[in-house]
């Protein structure tokens, strides 16, 4: 069977959300992902990022109805190929800096901080407020450190999105991204579709929803971005346990959904 892989490259959606927001692009970054760009034409002064770890393209495909109430809430789906290796830090790094791993520097599990200019750069360059949520020696709670923005370091996923939901409604930040690992933790131990990792994932759908929902009902003055973008995918390995690393479809192709709130 032939391997299809995404058209349409990580790399674009750092300068599609800075220039939604209306700032120059990180300086190392791929053009803006023209899907996104049409998407916010007018431009947004707000963004909702929600990261989710290893939400494969195939798993949509699959379970395209755990995802329904994702895509009540967004207008656009879109498939999209993730950049190698495809582990958590690379992906993040290539997501937020826009480019590709070897000019950001992070080319294995590893989390250093990220010296290439990021999209969070670019907003404070524009004098605009962005945060990181995150949980403890997560890679988004470390390798965009150093910078002179809000960072949130929380215990669970659940702390961080209830930290999310209290930002939201306190409206002091132009972007918020929050990071969710729940899925990918799950889904190493049991393997990508067993009860425990759908369960989880299911959890990123419900906290997505919860987000959006609170955005339409507290940023009534703003127009929002908000995102369900995940890094890379995943696939079951030996032993009924899930992995991701390779490239290979069911790592490399992801499903990221962007909406106007």
């Amino acid at each position: 069977m032939q391997e299809i892989y995404c058209p349409l490259h990580l790399t674009g959606v750092a300068a599609a959300v800075a220039g939604a927001l209306g700032v120059e692009p990180p300086k190392e970054s791929a053009p803006a992902l023209e899907p996104i760009a049409a998407l916010c034409k007018g431009g947004v002064d707000r963004v909702l990022m929600y990261n989710p770890d290893a939400v494969a393209l195939w798993l949509f495909e699959k379970y395209t109805d755990l995802f329904l109430p994702v895509m009540r809430r967004t207008q656009l789906t879109l498939p999209l190929q993730t950049v190698m290796p495809s582990v958590t830090p690379v992906c993040f790094g290539t997501m937020y800096t826009g480019a590709e791993p070897a000019v950001h520097g992070i080319q294995s599990y590893t989390k250093p901080v990220i010296r290439t200019d990021t999209v969070f750069d670019a907003l404070l360059r524009a004098g605009k407020k962005p945060c990181i949520i995150s949980t403890g020696n997560d890679s988004m709670s470390r390798i965009f450190l150093e910078r002179d923005m809000d960072y949130c370091i929380v215990d669970t996923p659940d702390e961080a999105n209830a930290k999310a939901l209290e930002l939201i409604e306190r409206d002091r930040h132009d972007l918020i991204a929050v990071y969710n690992g729940n899925y990918d933790g799950t889904m190493h131990k049991f393997g990508p579709e067993s009860p425990e990792a759908l369960a989880a994932l299911r959890h990123n759908v419900n906290a997505f929803s919860t987000l959006a929902d609170a955005v339409q009902a507290h940023w009534t003055a703003h127009r929002t971005l908000a995102a369900f973008a995940p890094d890379h995918g995943c696939h079951e390995i030996d032993g009924d346990c899930g992995s991701h690393g390779l490239y290979m479809p069911e790592d490399m192709n992801i499903i990221h959904f962007y909406g106007i709130v």
